[in-house]
């Protein structure tokens, strides 16, 4: 038997003896409790998304019709226009993808799955959230700082980054860079938190491989975090330096641009896998509840999200194809590239094949998985293209590339976290969300996003290049179907922020006049379920024991055809 199985156990006794009664402040505000620091991550991660969301509302109104004046912001400048867009991209990633997919989802579920009350260290849990909220303060000053909020891109590519006189943000630049920096460590420090707490505190009988798949994607995407990050803290110290006491280690001056292209997509691109994999394991969960089946191939899944993670420390140049780099090395990043779809492939498969021939339910919380499988794929399929160097050369800056990482990340941040929400939701209210709102809010924003990005690709094969704010001095760009394009692709904006309207009264009904959801509404089989709903502080009057791994479904010879992972028989 594991030794953390049989250890683990007498230390969580005795810590879960000692859970005092809380107070407003101390269980809201300053709370060590996972579950609160889970919804102060993803309430905040949800705040941030309305402003990056409202941003690019902004700029692609301009882009549709350059001169107009924009309801609820007015004619946008050109200096208004690389910072909006530069904070979108910041904000989306940095702000809502890390905070609700993997600060947020990690707290609330790996306790609770692992049949734990708490984090290892809950006080250090608390520290890393109170760090992430004063960076998202610090980002959002940049807007009122002299100068305005920093405009060089999300990427912040020296020598445009590395000094003020050419980014035009004095103080946006260096505000930016410190709350980044402060994000970071925000998540290094919730880190520790995951990796630990799940290798050390597993209840009685939970060996590793009875560890639901979503557990062990957190764990793998942290160590990704974890590992892939330090490159990029260096360069942001160096880039700092560079912008404050005038040294030169990007700058034009002697330094070399291209080493914080390395530093960045260094940590950049396993940031993508650190975003993706969370998300693969909460599809696992769903499709398997909702599909009365055994998750295909469980341990080949967690054995091929490893070969993920390692094969996505070997990617990172294939954004730099353009930057000057030898062609032979262009070749082998190449070649990596594609070999790493073949890892995210088999995991595909093994959703499809978990679907085979399934009892399947589409309810939301379906709807949103298998919409994220198909969409996902679509961005991987056009990611095949961007991966050939000689390809890149033409596709590179272009709409082509906007719609392929939009169709990798909107899938996983949006579609992920509605998938999350709909999920769960049961689980942190005690209140079921209403199935035919739930339905017109899927149908409306997958299909509105599709017109969203689509016309992007055809645009981006005609040439057109993104960050450009006006684009009537490029006579090939300011043709009539390409501003059709951009017309439609905002016009099916406007309709996909328009669907947001049935979530937020959907979950407004619901808080106050929704069914009760009793503790296992889905007939799951994993530890969280068996918790009450909403898990008071300390998760469970008794910590359960574990007497099977997660997903025993449609057993032959049960009458049930679920097996929850703490009943006895």
């Amino acid at each position: 038997m594991n030794p953390s199985s049989v250890t683990a156990p007498a230390h969580q006794a005795d810590a879960h003896a000692h859970h005092e009664p809380q107070g407003f402040f101390s269980k809201y505000l300053f709370s060590c409790d996972h579950k609160v620091i889970a919804l102060q991550y993803t309430l905040t991660g949800m705040f941030m998304a309305v402003v990056g969301v409202y941003m690019s509302y902004v700029f692609r109104m301009h882009l549709a019709n350059p001169t107009a004046h924009i309801p609820f912001y007015g004619v946008l400048s050109p200096a208004a226009y690389n910072s909006l867009v530069t904070n979108h991209g910041t904000i989306m990633i940095f702000w809502v993808a890390m905070p609700v997919l993997l600060a947020g989802l990690g707290n609330y579920c790996i306790p609770l799955m692992i049949g734990c009350d708490d984090m290892v260290f809950p006080r250090v849990n608390r520290l890393s959230f109170q760090i992430f909220f004063l960076s998202t303060v610090l980002l959002l000053l940049g807007f009122i700082a002299p100068g305005g909020a920093f405009g060089g891109a999300w990427t912040s590519y020296p020598p445009l980054s590395a000094k003020a006189d050419y980014n035009m943000t004095p103080w946006g630049n260096k505000i930016w860079l410190l709350a980044v920096a402060l994000e970071i460590v925000a998540f290094l420090l919730g880190g520790i938190n995951f990796i630990t707490t799940a290798m050390n505190s597993r209840a009685k009988g939970m060996k590793m491989f009875d560890m639901p798949v979503l557990v062990w994607m957190i764990v793998i995407a942290t160590i990704i975090f974890m590992m892939s990050v330090g490159p990029l803290v260096a360069g942001a110290v160096m880039l700092l330096l560079d912008q404050t006491v005038g040294t030169h280690f990007f700058g034009a001056q002697g330094g070399d641009p291209v080493l914080w292209q390395h530093l960045f997509w260094f940590f950049g691109h396993p940031e993508v896998y650190v975003l993706l994999l969370p998300e693969l394991g909460v599809v696992c969960e769903i499709i398997c509840v909702f599909s009365r089946k055994p998750l295909f191939g469980y341990k080949t899944m967690v054995y091929t999200t490893f070969m993920v993670g390692i094969l996505s420390m070997v990617v990172w140049a294939h954004h730099q194809f353009v930057a000057g780099i030898d062609p032979r090395m262009a070749s082998i990043f190449s070649l990596t590239t594609i070999i790493i779809s073949i890892p995210v492939a088999v995991i595909m498969f093994g959703m499809i094949a978990t679907m085979f021939k399934g009892s399947i339910d589409f309810k939301v919380p379906m709807l949103w998985a298998v919409g994220i499988i198909v969409e996902f794929l679509l961005g991987g399929v056009t990611g095949i293209y961007l991966g050939s160097s000689a390809l890149d050369v033409y596709f590179h800056d272009t709409y082509f590339v906007v719609a392929h990482f939009h169709y990798t990340l909107i899938p996983l941040v949006a579609f992920g976290g509605f998938a999350i929400f709909t999920y769960y939701f049961p689980k942190v209210t005690g209140k079921m969300l209403d199935e035919r709102l739930g339905q017109i809010h899927f149908w409306g924003t997958a299909i509105a996003f599709n017109f969203v990005f689509i016309p992007l690709f055809f645009s981006g094969l005609a040439g057109e290049h993104r960050r450009i704010y006006d684009y009537s001095g490029f006579a090939e760009l300011a043709t009539p179907g390409m501003l059709k394009m951009r017309v439609i692709a905002t016009h099916a904006l406007l309709v996909m922020m328009a669907f947001q309207l049935p979530f937020i009264w959907n979950v407004l009904k619901s808080l106050f006049a929704g069914a009760p959801a009793g503790a296992n509404p889905w007939k799951a089989n994993t530890l969280e379920w068996a918790a009450d709903s909403p898990p008071p502080h300390g998760n469970w009057p008794e910590l359960p024991e574990v007497h099977r791994g997660p997903y025993e479904y449609s057993v032959p010879g049960r009458e049930d055809d679920y097996w929850p992972q703490n009943a006895a028989n």
